[in-house]
């Protein structure tokens, strides 16, 4: 075990520099730099101007000097300074990270929390109306992209209640941050739910037709019984990969779904940031988010083990 531990860190540590290098490379090959966007909003380029700019940047160094003063920087914790706002970049992106890690972590809940148990009644109810309208759902939440959801809300919203939800930044309760986080989460988190629901009943179906699920039956087991402690449990790995892997994957959603509730957390962030160039913003958080895709994918292996005690990690 402690081998197989040894050799999946250093995976993923190899795995962060190849993605380090795609991000720093990805960002030069882009037409325009921070310095261009100046310019051409102030209307001229002077090229002694422009030239001290950058060299202040330091953007008119090799890229592989820059490459290690920003890698070397982000494994300390020194960001660097935002191009923008001439603020620590850890200083900006630091008080959104708890905004997004709030919306991403409900949205999970709800993914979880409606799709695994939806999942179960849809594959023990094979070929009834109730399986083929949960069926049904699903499919819609697997059509409906997140940020026409999330504008179908608001406008809902409108004709309702006549105004738009409005995010509170400093929430005094939980259940004013239960508000706050509920409309936006759900949004992006009915694609994730109906996605849990179609594996969960996909894998269910499978379990139920074998031989200990009859066995468990013959010998006078409950229906939840046979479906939650015998069948769910021996269904739930397929699950949990899919869960680990919408939730490192979720930022994607984020970024449309901050943007149209107007919620300042890090996914909108980083949209901004791209448009303007600004590296150390775009690097840094483009990394972070590597980070937590990289250890959610090893978290997921490590719960393997744990739901099923026929997987062992041997050297």
């Amino acid at each position: 075990m402690f081998a197989y531990l040894v050799r999946r860190l250093f995976l993923m540590l190899v795995t962060l520099f190849g993605i380090s290098i795609v991000i720093f490379l990805l960002l030069r090959i882009v037409p325009g730099n921070i310095v261009d966007i100046l310019f051409a909003a102030a209307g001229y380029v002077d090229p002694a101007d422009k030239a001290n700019l950058e060299k202040e940047l330091g953007i008119d160094q090799p890229l592989i000097v820059q490459y290690w003063h920003w890698i070397s920087g982000f494994v300390r914790g020194d960001f660097g300074y935002s191009y923008v706002s001439e603020k620590p970049a850890l200083q900006e992106i630091l008080p959104r990270i708890p905004i997004t890690a709030r919306l991403a972590g409900l949205a999970l809940l709800f993914s979880a929390s409606i799709g695994i148990p939806l999942g179960v009644i849809s594959a023990v109810n094979q070929g009834t109306r109730l399986d083929y309208t949960l069926r049904v759902i699903s499919l819609s939440g697997l059509s409906l992209p997140s940020f026409w959801l999330g504008l179908l809300i608001l406008t809902a919203s409108v004709a309702m209640f006549g105004q738009m939800p409005i995010f509170n930044p400093n929430p005094q309760t939980w259940l004013e941050a239960f508000a706050t986080y509920a409309v936006p989460a759900a949004a992006v988190g009915f694609r994730s739910a109906a996605l849990t629901m179609r594996i969960t009943r996909s894998s269910m179906l499978e379990v139920l037709r074998q031989d200990y699920i009859r066995t468990a039956r013959a010998k006078g087991a409950s229906d939840a019984a046979v479906n939650y402690r015998h069948a769910l449990k021996n269904a739930i790995l397929p699950v949990i990969t899919v869960i680990g892997i919408e939730a490192a994957f979720l930022i994607g959603g984020l970024i449309v779904t901050e943007t149209v509730f107007n919620i300042p957390g890090v996914a909108r962030f980083l949209v901004e940031a791209i448009r303007w160039r600004d590296y150390p913003i775009v690097q840094n958080l483009v990394m972070l988010i590597a980070v937590v895709v990289v250890v959610a994918n090893f978290t997921v292996d490590m719960l393997y083990a744990v739901f099923d005690p026929r997987i062992r990690y041997t050297d």
